[in-house]
């Protein structure tokens, strides 16, 4: 086991990759600024650190700076989401272990912290949820909307239902049972938090998450108390739907794990 260090603004990427990283054995920390970043470096002094190159304090080449100052040997993996030649290569030359670019998949993305660290692979019940097989509905009045989710989610090798109000939305979750639930607030009849509310009365166990085009305080807290992973506003951020997706399969599964741990008779 390792102490890991993950430093980035993006929560849901940090939640994702704690969650992943701690299935594989690890003990993982995160910030989400630079300052924040620097003082759980010298707090914890881990093994390995995820180093996100723009944080939106300081810059991740100043993080890499102050943490070399700390230990000019750390080990720090680089993670960004885009990045010039002249910032690779000022990384680089300040001696990281490796510079890869957000959106790798998460077998490849923990192979390499785990290559890097010379440590073996886990056992097979301990990688990530991969998305192949897992059922997503999609529900949206905006056939717009519904048409790209789900053209971008078949592409990423999810299996993809859709629904256009949320009576169908219910009555598909009920007959399909998905995995996880891409669910539109401001829907007309019945909108996405009695949706979600109806389904939580049906014990349904997937993962939801809520977009919305408008900004309804009251019923955004709502959706947020009724288990939603995360609220994302629209225009929808393709690769942010996917990533809530991830760390919603990822985190239901824990919690499946832990309630089927306690129904265990005792031996």
């Amino acid at each position: 086991m390792a102490t890991i260090l993950v430093i980035d603004d993006e929560r849901l990427l940090c939640d994702l990759l704690q969650e992943v990283l701690r299935r594989h054995g690890h003990e993982v920390f995160t910030a989400y600024s630079g300052r924040e970043g620097v003082a759980a470096y010298r707090r914890q002094c881990p093994r390995f650190t995820l180093l996100d190159l723009h944080l939106p304090d300081m810059s991740g080449i100043e993080v890499l700076r102050q943490i070399r100052e700390r230990d000019p040997k750390a080990a720090v993996m680089i993670l960004t989401g885009a990045a010039s030649d002249k910032l690779e290569r000022e990384a680089r030359e300040m001696g990281i272990t490796d510079f890869l670019i957000k959106g790798l998949a998460l077998d490849v993305l923990v192979g390499a912290v785990e290559r890097a660290m010379n440590e073996p692979v886990s056992p097979t019940d301990a990688r990530p949820v991969l998305p192949e097989g897992r059922l997503i509905l999609v529900v949206d009045d905006e056939p717009q909307i519904r048409n790209l989710l789900t053209t971008f989610l078949t592409q990423k090798n999810y299996r993809v239902h859709a629904a256009h109000d949320g009576p169908s939305a219910l009555a598909l979750a009920e007959r399909e049972k998905p995995d996880f639930i891409v669910l539109d607030i401001n829907m007309p009849g019945m909108n996405g938090v009695e949706v979600l509310r109806r389904l939580q009365a049906k014990r349904y166990e997937g993962g939801v998450m809520m977009l919305t085009g408008s900004y309804d305080e009251t019923l955004l807290k709502e959706a947020l108390n009724l288990g939603s992973v995360d609220i994302l506003g629209k225009p929808v951020d393709l690769e942010r739907v996917a990533l809530a997706i991830q760390v919603g399969l990822i985190l239901n599964r824990r919690a499946r794990g832990k309630a089927g741990a306690r129904r265990a008779p005792a031996g």
